[in-house]
């Protein structure tokens, strides 16, 4: 039997306008193993390298969940301490990578958003959506907690909310509460009208002086640049607490159910 976290992919789709679209996909909701997350860090470091790169839009494909987090068939497999803070920094990695590249990133969220797919939406400059995209930030459901996406979503949303997802693992919040709270800059009704929206966003920054963009990324990024470490360490304690009893027998059970 094939290995699930095998499968997927990663793709770059550099237009002649500049628009890079950074997309991904696999088969188990759009969930993202390791494999995927290290593709995704490297395509975002590449891509802010390119001086063809004008603007990044970051999506998913295929699936009608933008993304469902962290892959649990991975988690599942593992049973010491250090390989569970590795998985767990996946994650943070690719936020790193998100908030230090210096092209504008641009949010494509379709679906729903579970956990780390909330986390990428966070790590964006800018976020659209269509109404389809609830969120929810499960992980708390499963013995551990939204540690290493926590600063990012905080960052957007302020820690009122965040502590709402945080609490309340079981409960979706709608587009639109994410467009209130700030996650989302926009929402629209359909996903046609989120891409035609997208397409004429991105044709406009595209427009501007490229220097000037990669400037104000650096000013919306400012008080960020400890992330890091405090990632890393972040990721220690969901590794720590992905070992216990609590979350092993929660994970099973949540693989039965899927």
């Amino acid at each position: 039997m094939e290995d699930i976290t095998q499968q997927g992919y990663v793709r770059t789709d550099l237009r002649d306008n500049g628009v890079a679209h950074l997309a991904f996909y696999h088969p188990n909701h759009n969930s993202l193993p390791s494999r995927l997350l290290q593709a995704l860090v490297d395509a975002f470091r590449a891509l802010g390298q390119n001086d063809r790169v004008r603007v990044i839009v970051l999506r998913s494909d295929e699936h009608k969940t933008f993304c469902a987090g962290a892959s649990f068939d991975e988690l599942a497999a593992i049973h010491d301490v250090e390989t569970s803070n590795r998985f767990f920094s996946g994650f943070g990695t690719v936020l790193n990578a998100m908030r230090t590249c210096p092209k504008v990133i641009v949010g494509r969220i379709h679906g729903k958003a579970v956990g780390g797919g909330v986390g990428l939406a966070a790590g964006t400059d800018y976020c659209m959506a269509s109404h389809y995209a609830s969120i929810r930030l499960s992980e708390l459901a499963v013995g551990f907690g939204p540690f290493v996406i926590g600063p990012a979503v905080e960052r957007k949303i302020g820690k009122a909310a965040f502590c709402h997802l945080a609490l309340n693992p079981s409960e979706w919040q709608t587009a639109a509460w994410a467009r209130e709270k700030g996650l989302f800059q926009e929402v629209f009704d359909t996903v046609e009208q989120l891409d035609a929206y997208i397409e004429h966003f991105t044709q406009n920054l595209c427009s501007y002086n490229p220097e000037a963009l990669a400037e104000l990324k650096k000013i919306f990024w400012q008080g960020t640049e400890h992330w890091d470490q405090l990632l890393i360490e972040r990721a220690a304690i969901s590794g720590r607490l992905a070992l216990s009893d609590f979350s092993r027998q929660a994970i099973e059970a949540f693989k039965k159910k899927a």
